[in-house]
């Protein structure tokens, strides 16, 4: 996991959203939705919205409560996608696993490493644990 920039958003967007599949579908789409309102390109930001709403669903769930997608358009046009969950005491691993064996899960990260410039994970806010990623976008078209 790497450093995080501080920068001030120039745009910004937050929702809760229910932490089921379909909360999960939604916070793709909505994602897109605001990527497409801010002239932004689409993939691979909504990819890493997909793989991590879908992670909060899977592993972040508590019954009842709800995970919060963020975007935030900051200098210099970097993407932060940041998404918290319930479980705060359950942190994702990096899955880095040399061997032959497939697993049926542990792999959504290693997209999210792959497409994110910097990603990691933070506590809170309490009790809740926030996954963020970031996206240099380059200079305007």
């Amino acid at each position: 996991m790497n450093q995080r920039t501080a920068h001030s958003p120039l745009r910004h967007f937050s929702v809760p959203l229910s932490a089921t599949r379909r909360g999960a579908r939604l916070a793709r789409l909505l994602a897109a939705e605001q990527l497409h309102g801010w002239g932004l390109p689409l993939d691979p930001a909504r990819l890493v919205v997909a793989e991590l709403a879908a992670n909060a669903v899977l592993h972040g769930r508590v019954p009842g409560r709800s995970f919060r997608l963020t975007l935030s358009l900051r200098v210099p046009r970097t993407l932060s996608v940041e998404v918290a969950d319930a479980r705060g005491e359950r942190w994702p691993t990096r899955v880095r696993d040399g061997g032959d064996e497939w697993s049926e899960s542990g792999h959504g990260l290693l997209l999210v490493e792959e497409f994110a410039d910097r990603w990691g994970v933070r506590a809170g806010p309490v009790p809740c644990k926030t996954v963020w990623a970031e996206l240099d976008l380059g200079p305007c078209r």
